[in-house]
């Protein structure tokens, strides 16, 4: 399945969760959590500012959906995020069994761009989500979003 124009839109508002979350002092990434049904049950943006630093929202996407959605809900819904899952938010992804994931910027995207800026690099590995969760269907990164992602990460990763 490739990225659609719904899809796109999602991905617009994640991308948008992700600038308010740069506004505030924080990381650029936002994600939703879409049912079957197309409505948004949940949404978040990085909150690691504080210090805690497994607060993504993809994190906060798997516990949310465990509390509030039965298992076939979970794995019927599309979770959407501004940038490709980590290996821990793609792992509670996998633990709690939720369904599709379409991203707008990659791992792979992310550190080649972190390397070009000289930034010092993460304390976990960028391995895509399909190396960590091999039975979970992606789909990105959305072209259409790359540059806008890019200038996202460079105003907060750049040294």
């Amino acid at each position: 399945m490739s990225i659609s124009a719904q899809d796109l839109e999602y991905l617009r508002r994640c991308v948008e969760l992700a600038g308010s979350a740069l506004d505030d002092g924080d990381e650029p990434f936002g994600s939703l959590l879409v049912d079957a049904t197309g409505r948004t049950r949940f949404e978040d943006r990085n909150r690691v500012a504080g210090g805690d630093a497994t607060r993504h929202p993809e994190f906060a996407i798997a516990r949310w959906a465990v509390e509030h959605l039965t298992p076939e809900e979970r794995r019927a819904a599309t979770v959407y995020t501004s940038g490709e899952h980590c290996p821990m938010c793609a792992a509670a992804h996998a633990w709690v069994g939720l369904g599709r994931i379409v991203y707008a910027a990659s791992s792979a995207q992310l550190s080649r761009w972190c390397t070009e800026w000289g930034t010092p690099p993460a304390p976990v590995a960028p391995l895509p989500i399909g190396t960590v969760a091999p039975g979970i269907h992606t789909d990105g990164p959305a072209d259409e979003l790359t540059e806008r992602m890019r200038a996202l990460y460079e105003a907060k990763f750049r040294p």
